[in-house]
Order: structure tokens, then C-alpha cells, then sequence
């Protein structure tokens, strides 16, 4: 049992307070979930600009002069911004690639969460209380963000083990439920050049996903496949650098809750996790369908 929460902003005058509002719906989420908790947050970036979220178990001497040492390694400016485990580095678009290989070999016990032009990924074990506290997501703006808290039960509680994952640039899933081919995708993914670094079964689910756009698929065909192709039952959401989308299976036995009015679309496992939006009380509320795409985008 897992808690999921989203929010997507159409009102742009709530964008400072994206943070603040994900925050309350996933402490509300914490009884589905109180092994770990991670949230994807998306706000303005530049177009020839990547954002590269790196964490670290040994964060202080992982990120002791990492902007000046990359920077060195891929010959352009690189900007960091320490955030608990997690630092959040920007360098050239042109230069990701090299930056990945560079991060590998000088620091090799650090991970890249997730990389894009607006996408932001912070994710730890504890609370969520806890999580959203020690990254100080409640400051946070943006235009959408997803979260997730999770109860482990086929994989370690670590990090690497919480959502979201990423798998393809500005894009990043959550999920609750669980995969029962995850396996045979894992291994046909790592044919097609994806390859997962965890045991968790939403890590498949996040590349078959990148899989399927980069492919030539619309996210809203990308998740009305997984549903054909994946077998189990699940809750995917999944955020992308222009919005994000929701997709059950089949028979839909994971709750799920949606809330919609002139300012904002709002996904979450339970109905309380609404209870402090702004306007709730005049929001369409409804639950998703099964084996449905659903997709808002700006």
C-alpha cells in the first residue's frame, strides 16, 4: 500500500505556492506510506540549460567543490545548489551526456535522480513529514509536481528504492500497486538500450513508459499501452516536462481520486489529501476510469 498525490497548475498565481500545497497532500498520505517519500517538482527552466538531481550517501564529501570538478571534466560552467542529499546541478544542455559519464567516474557513490530542462527530483527514506521538511519543498514553486510515499513490499527501503523514478529526460512516474511482468519488461527494456539500476517493479514501469515516447508514441498512447502490456494491478502517474497523466488497469482496485476547478487538476490515492486546496469545495471530484489515459498539459 502506497500513497500517490499530483497537482497540476492552471492558475499561474498559485505557482509560488506548488510546494506548500504538495506538501500537505502528501503528509496526508503518510499512513499508506511511511517507509519513504519523494516528490518531482517542475518549475521554469532555460531552454539550453539541464538540471541534473544528484544524491548522495556521503553527501558532504560528495558535493565538497563537485560544480568546480565537473565543471573541470566537461569544460563549461556548472552551477550546484546543495539541498540535504541532494544537490541540484545546472550545465549545457550540449553537455549532458559527458556529464553523466564524468559523475560516474568522479563520484562514483553519488546517483543522478533525474535529469531535464524544468524537472526536479527529491527522494529519501523516512517520514514524509520528514522528507518535505529536510528539502524544504514547501518554498518550493512550479507549475506541476507529483509525490509518492511508499510501504515497501518487494524491494529495500533506501533511496533508490522511493519515487519517483526518471528515466528519460523531464520525465518521471509514480506508481501504487504492483507488476507481475515486471521481469520480462525489465530484460526486453534492457534489449532496447533501458536499463534499470533498482529492483523496484515502478522503475520498469517508468521506462517502458520513456520506452514507448521514444518511440514515437503520445504519452496519452504510452499509457494506454502500458495497461494492454503490463500485467497487475496499478495506479501510474506520470510528469512530464509540459504536464502529466494518469492511467489505472484494468479492473482499478488501487483507489484513486480526482479533483478539478478553474486553478488546478489534483490526482491522490484518498479524498483527504484535497482537504486544504484552495476551492475544494466547488471542484468536479471525480475517480478515474479503468485502463483510461488521462492527460493536462500548459
Amino acid at each position: 500500500m502506497c500513497g500517490i498525490v499530483g497537482l497540476f497548475l492552471k492558475d499561474k498565481s498559485l505557482e509560488p505556492r506548488l510546494g506548500e500545497l504538495l506538501t500537505e497532500m502528501l503528509i496526508t498520505m503518510t499512513e499508506r506510506g511511511p517507509d519513504s517519500a519523494g516528490l518531482a517538482i517542475y518549475r521554469s527552466g532555460q531552454s539550453d540549460t539541464a538540471k541534473v538531481t544528484v544524491q548522495s550517501p556521503n553527501a558532504e564529501a560528495d558535493f565538497a567543490s563537485l560544480d568546480t570538478d565537473l565543471g573541470k571534466e566537461i569544460g563549461a560552467e556548472v552551477k550546484m545548489e546543495r539541498n540535504y542529499t541532494h544537490a541540484l546541478l545546472t550545465l549545457p544542455t550540449a553537455k549532458l551526456d559527458e556529464a553523466r559519464e564524468a559523475l560516474a567516474r568522479i563520484r562514483p557513490d553519488a546517483t543522478i535522480m533525474g535529469t531535464g530542462e524544468s524537472m526536479e527530483i527529491y527522494k529519501e527514506v523516512g517520514l514524509p513529514k520528514d522528507v518535505a521538511e529536510n528539502f524544504h519543498i514547501s518554498k518550493m514553486s512550479g507549475s506541476h509536481g507529483i509525490g509518492h510515499t511508499r510501504m515497501a513490499t518487494e524491494s529495500n527501503v533506501t533511496t533508490n528504492g522511493a519515487h519517483p523514478y526518471s528515466t528519460g529526460t523531464d520525465q518521471c512516474l509514480v506508481h501504487n500497486g504492483s507488476l507481475s511482468n515486471h521481469n520480462m519488461w525489465r530484460r526486453r527494456l534492457a534489449r532496447e538500450g533501458l536499463h534499470t539500476v533498482s529492483q523496484n517493479d515502478t522503475e520498469v514501469g517508468a521506462a517502458y513508459i520513456s520506452w514507448k515516447l521514444q518511440n514515437g508514441a503520445s504519452l496519452k498512447e504510452a499509457l494506454e499501452s502500458s495497461v494492454e502490456d503490463i500485467d497487475g494491478f496499478f495506479n501510474f502517474v506520470v510528469g512530464t516536462k509540459d504536464g502529466f497523466g494518469v492511467v489505472r488497469d484494468h479492473i482499478a482496485t488501487k483507489p484513486a481520486i480526482m479533483a478539478e476547478t478553474d486553478q488546478y487538476v489534483a490526482f491522490a490515492s484518498e479524498y483527504r489529501a484535497f482537504a486544504d486546496l484552495p476551492g475544494i469545495e466547488n471542484a468536479k471530484i471525480w475517480e478515474p476510469e479503468p485502463a483510461t489515459a488521462y492527460f493536462w498539459s500548459h
